[in-house]
């Protein structure tokens, strides 16, 4: 295999490359991402290489980008759709949870909508509200829609393009404060022999706790598990990888092992995805339990001034006070 080192912006932008070059019938189109590359350069290079017929700058209207790709994946085209930041997804949200989640089942299946939708989301970067949200568990609420984040390099290359060759819609997080990490990437490996788009992973095995987590919180929680683990506490952490539909497969069998788990996402705890998840395994590991599911997220409130992000993005300190609570039980 081809192994080379790259950011996972890179690998995204790679990983987009090979899906335009696989299939003539795929496309790019959002604001500023063909001559200045996106606001993150996700899309650099790429609009010279194939054109601006295939990487297609819009005007500043999410509504209009959708509504456009949703008629474009009718006629059997495969848009790739870029909202800039996180918090402007919501003028095109009527378009995604009535249009292009609902138009495959409306069809009674005649219909299909191979589209993917790319938000960078999270904090981290000190921006601003609408810079650094999370709103994940909108669309994993909707039916209709898959939900997908990757958390490394390696992920972000395969699962774009994987995402892009399903046929279903797709909304791909990209987390943003970690586009710039750098890691393995192997380019050669078929989409047919490569991780499945919608299956959790280990990340890091462990026998004393369960960690879970997705996209910007994957490694924050391996950081956390290097630490507990100089403290003799082995933590296991899993990537969930897919948000709906939920892997939760590798998820039962390690908290039947180790007995204790939490759930960790930047996103407010009211309603998110850890609720979903801490009653899930309570449902299914309830004998295995020896402590709550806990859970470790952002506060219920709207995100908040760069200057004090710190304090309500969850760290590797309110991770490890969570284990010591499963512990302490």
């Amino acid at each position: 295999m081809a192994t080379q080192t790259l950011t996972l912006g890179k690998a995204l932008n790679a990983g987009l490359r090979k899906a335009l070059e696989n299939d003539p019938k795929v496309v790019i189109m959002g604001e500023d991402v063909g001559k200045l590359g996106g606001v993150f350069r996700i899309t650099d290079g790429l609009q010279k290489d194939f054109g601006d017929q295939r990487v297609i700058d819009t005007p500043l209207a999410e509504s209009g980008i959708i509504g456009t790709a949703v008629g474009l994946a009718i006629r059997g085209f495969r848009p790739i759709c870029e909202i800039q930041f996180d918090g402007f997804v919501f003028p095109a949200y009527d378009q995604i949870v009535t249009q292009v989640a609902k138009l495959h089942y409306r069809s009674q299946g005649k219909v299909r909508i191979p589209m993917v939708i790319r938000i960078p989301y999270g904090g981290g970067i000190g921006a601003v509200e609408h810079h650094s949200e999370s709103p994940e568990a909108y669309f994993a609420h909707t039916a209709g829609l898959k939900v997908v984040t990757c958390a490394n390099p390696q992920d972000a290359y395969v699962m774009i393009q994987q995402a892009v060759a399903s046929d279903d819609p797709i909304v791909f997080f990209e987390p943003k404060r970690r586009y710039w990490e750098k890691g393995p990437v192997e380019s050669d490996v078929p989409l047919s022999q490569a991780y499945p788009l919608h299956s959790a992973r280990v990340a890091r095995p462990g026998t004393d706790a369960t960690v879970l987590a997705y996209g910007p919180m994957v490694r924050t929680c391996l950081d956390a598990a290097t630490a507990a683990a100089e403290d003799g506490r082995e933590l296991e952490v899993i990537d969930l990888r897919t948000l709906s539909p939920l892997d939760l497969t590798a998820v039962y069998e390690s908290v039947r092992r180790t007995g204790r788990a939490v759930v960790v996402h930047e996103a407010p705890g009211n309603l998110g995805l850890g609720s979903e998840i801490a009653a899930r395994i309570t449902e299914e590991c309830f004998y295995s339990l020896e402590a709550p599911v806990l859970r470790v997220t952002g506060f219920d409130t709207p995100y908040p001034a760069s200057r004090v992000e710190e304090e309500y993005l969850p760290d590797l300190d309110r991770v490890l006070d969570a284990v010591d609570r499963a512990f302490g039980w």
